[in-house]
C-alpha cells in the first residue's frame, strides 16, 4: 500500500494539513500568526478600506428587517451539502474510484482500463472551486445583507467581511488553484502502485500456469 510521506505536524486549519500530510513538499511551519500573514496580503488601498470601516460610523439600520430564522441555517447546510454531493457524485471521481477498487480484482488477463490522465482531474478540480465559489458566494451577501439589517454592530461586521472578501478573494482563488499541482505528486504515486500491483498479480498468474 503506498504511503504518503511522513511531515512535521502542521496545527493549522484542515486543509493545510491534509496538503501537508499527502504532498511531498516538506515546508516547515509558520511562526506568524495566520493575522499577520493575512496581513501581509492587504494592500494600501485594502488597508484604507478595512481602516474606514472599522471607524466610519455604520451604516443604518433598515426599520422592519427581516431578522435570521431557520431558513438560513437551512440554507447554509443545503449548500454546504449540494456542494459535497457534486464532489462524491463527480462522474470522473466515481470511475477513478470503481477502477481503484477493482484493480485488484482483475481476471488473469483482463485488460486493464486505460489511466486517467491527471490533466482530467485538474480541470474537474478547478470546475468544481469555481462552483464552490460561486455557490458560497452568493450565500455569503445573502446573509452578509441580512446582517447588516440587524445592529449597527453587525451592519459594521457586514461591511468588513465584504471588504475582506474582496481584498482576498483573488490571493484566494490563486491559491486553491495551486492545489492540483501540490497533489500531482500523490496521484503518481498511487497510481504507480496500482500498476505494481497489477504487475505483481499477472506475474502471480503468470507462475500459476507453469
Amino acid at each position: 500500500m503506498v504511503q504518503a510521506p511522513q511531515r512535521t505536524a502542521f496545527s493549522g486549519p484542515a486543509l493545510i494539513r491534509l496538503l501537508a500530510r499527502l504532498t511531498d513538499v516538506d515546508v516547515p511551519e509558520s511562526s506568524q500568526s495566520l493575522s499577520d500573514q493575512l496581513s501581509q496580503w492587504l494592500g494600501w488601498t485594502d488597508a484604507i478600506a478595512l481602516s474606514s470601516a472599522l471607524s466610519n460610523a455604520p451604516p443604518a439600520v433598515a426599520v422592519g428587517a427581516r431578522a435570521f430564522s431557520d431558513a438560513e441555517e437551512s440554507e447554509c447546510a443545503r449548500v454546504r451539502a449540494s456542494l459535497a454531493d457534486a464532489i462524491v457524485g463527480d462522474s470522473v471521481f466515481a470511475v477513478a474510484r470503481r477502477r481503484g477498487s477493482a484493480a485488484q480484482a482483475l481476471p488473469q488477463g483482463a485488460p486493464a482500463d486505460a489511466p486517467v490522465d491527471y490533466a482530467v482531474f485538474r480541470q474537474r478540480y478547478l470546475s468544481m472551486q469555481q462552483s464552490m465559489e460561486t455557490g458560497i458566494g452568493t450565500l455569503r451577501a445573502r446573509l452578509r445583507a441580512m446582517l447588516a439589517a440587524r445592529t449597527p454592530a453587525m451592519a459594521r461586521l457586514a461591511v468588513v467581511d465584504a471588504v475582506m472578501e474582496r481584498a482576498l478573494s483573488e490571493r484566494e482563488r490563486s491559491l486553491l488553484a495551486a492545489v492540483p499541482g501540490l497533489l500531482k505528486g500523490h496521484f503518481e504515486r498511487l497510481r504507480e502502485a496500482e500498476q505494481q500491483t497489477l504487475a505483481d498479480a499477472e506475474a502471480s498468474g503468470d507462475a500459476a500456469t507453469v
